[in-house]
């Protein structure tokens, strides 16, 4: 079940202000010239008898319009930028380069707009992204078993404190206190919206966030206080069966995850966390819902908490929920992925709404 669209008036006026706490909820269908587009699209606004809006991409197909060339709302909104698409080419070609404003000026752009556009886009900039990069080359060192000084190295860190701190701020430890023999293993998943950090037994997924969210070394802390064998480097099973769901997810083949998953929290916790993985992908619920779903009507904001408590993200789809207006909430992992992973998910509806549209054939051909 999706939102209920806010009236008319709100959307038109989000239309006119390029509004990006819809992008992803609501389209606009212009009458005047049979388009569909993003309620951000730059192109010249319709007059508002010619628009209007829906909650989904499938229900704008269906309604015989097509999508919008300016906006391309069938594209997630970074993958529509010609310059975000070639430095992130280069970056994957080149993830152990020391990135430099002056390579970005070689590559013929200027640095304050790709500052601005991947800001914008992923919450970080550029220059940042390829640092995490770098960081994520050094932590696979680590976790074939290379030693400290060989992941410094690898990741292109000249000083050794340097690559401990910049370790440290997401794991909230140094590289040497992670032990290889743990009970838990620590893994980085690299996805087209960022990078991952998986927690894993050899039988369930503890953990799984994305690299820059602020409660990550909070979350691990608490993990290796829980756990008397610590965590440790590595790959397991249940790691590989992630990172393979995952691969599959972006790559628009499978909405579905069947990794076996443990998280400790309350009866409540649990609840809610049950609650947001019955929302299907192409869905959303408000916290409201949750709660009356759960059978506490009254306890919203206990929901919203439990919500943001989850430390698996995707798997427990926390991302689904918004709020009772249809715009976006908050999300550890950053209101941009949210809306990137909302309109992922939009694309999985859109095209099995196609493929039930899709004329079959005869035994004949």
């Amino acid at each position: 079940m999706l939102f209920d669209l806010p009236d008319h008036d709100t959307l038109y006026q989000a239309l006119l202000a390029r509004d990006d706490r819809y992008d992803g909820q609501a389209y606009v269908c212009v009458a005047s010239t049979g388009v569909f587009c993003r309620l951000t699209c730059p192109a010249r606004k319709p007059l508002p008898e010619n628009c209007t809006f829906r909650a989904t991409i499938a229900e704008c197909i269906e309604a015989g319009f097509r999508p919008c060339k300016r906006c391309h709302p069938l594209q997630a909104a970074a993958g529509a930028d010609p310059t975000i698409a070639a430095l992130l080419k280069a970056l994957d070609e080149r993830p152990g380069l020391r990135w430099s404003e002056g390579d970005v000026v070689r590559m013929g752009y200027d640095p304050s707009t790709v500052r601005r556009s991947f800001k914008r886009q992923f919450g970080m900039t550029f220059l940042e992204m390829a640092r995490q990069r770098r960081l994520r080359e050094g932590f696979e060192t680590l976790a074939l078993g290379g030693k400290v000084i060989a992941a410094q190295h690898e990741a292109g860190f000249e000083s050794p404190s340097a690559f401990r701190a910049a370790f440290a701020r997401i794991l909230g430890c140094a590289p040497a206190a992670l032990r290889q023999d743990g009970l838990l293993r620590a893994s980085w998943i690299g996805t087209p919206l960022g990078d991952m950090i998986a927690v894993a037994s050899e039988s369930h997924l503890h953990l799984l966030e994305f690299v820059e969210r602020k409660a990550l070394p909070a979350e691990l802390r608490k993990l290796r206080e829980a756990t008397k064998g610590g965590i440790g480097i590595g790959r397991t099973r249940v790691t590989e069966q992630a990172a393979a769901e995952l691969r599959a997810f972006f790559e628009g083949r499978a909405p579905v995850f069947t990794t076996p998953l443990f998280q400790a929290g309350s009866a409540f916790s649990q609840a809610v966390w049950d609650e947001l993985r019955r929302i299907p992908a192409g869905g959303t619920r408000s916290y409201a819902e949750i709660a009356r779903r759960i059978g506490r009507p009254s306890a919203i904001r206990a929901v919203a908490r439990a919500n943001g408590a989850n430390q698996i993200a995707l798997m427990v789809p926390c991302h689904r929920v918004i709020g009772a207006d249809g715009s976006l909430t908050g999300y550890g992992g950053g209101l941009w992925r949210k809306q990137r992973l909302l309109e992922i998910e939009r694309q999985y509806v859109a095209d099995a709404g196609a493929d039930l549209r899709e004329p079959r054939r005869s035994a004949g051909g």
